[in-house]
């Protein structure tokens, strides 16, 4: 059966594409041991990807080089902040101290959202395609912040 309907539909894929588009890649600093499950400390932080601070937002985390082992873990960030947290208790690849870890679905809104907080640059964003892949936003260089002059008032 077929209709005739005068109607104009619209569709916004939102997250759906964007989201997956894009990744936060990150390194794992330090293993501290927890009570229950360990404690992996990352280069990334909340600055950089908002969305679990906000309203707790999932994330899959993979090792870039898994094992095969798995592991349970919390996964922070070095603010210091209690929202500077990625994960709790999350089955994910094992990962050590100096291991890359890659957090997924970080296209949408991941950069947008991303701020200068507590003096962190921003990460840099990298635009991939196949074996190519070109620099867009360059981390900032803080040497160079550091090196403005100083307001005569402050002296």
């Amino acid at each position: 059966m077929t209709h005739d309907w005068d109607i104009r539909l619209a569709f916004e894929p939102g997250r759906l594409i964007s989201g997956n588009a894009g990744v936060l890649l990150s390194r794992v600093v330090r293993v501290k041991p927890g009570e229950h499950h360990p404690w992996l400390i990352v280069d990334a932080a909340m600055n950089d990807l908002m969305r679990p601070a906000l309203y707790d937002a999932y994330h899959h985390i993979d090792a870039v080089r898994p094992s095969g082992k798995r592991m349970t873990a919390h996964v922070v960030g070095p603010v210091c902040e209690s929202g500077d947290t990625f994960a709790t208790a999350r089955e994910m690849d094992s990962a050590g101290e100096g291991d890359l870890i890659v957090f997924r679905t970080a296209g949408a809104y991941g950069g947008a959202m991303s701020s200068g907080y507590n003096s962190r640059p921003l990460t840099p964003e990298v635009l991939v395609d196949g074996d190519r892949w070109a620099l867009v936003r360059q981390r900032l260089d803080v040497s160079a912040a550091a090196a403005t002059p100083l307001p005569d008032w402050l002296r």
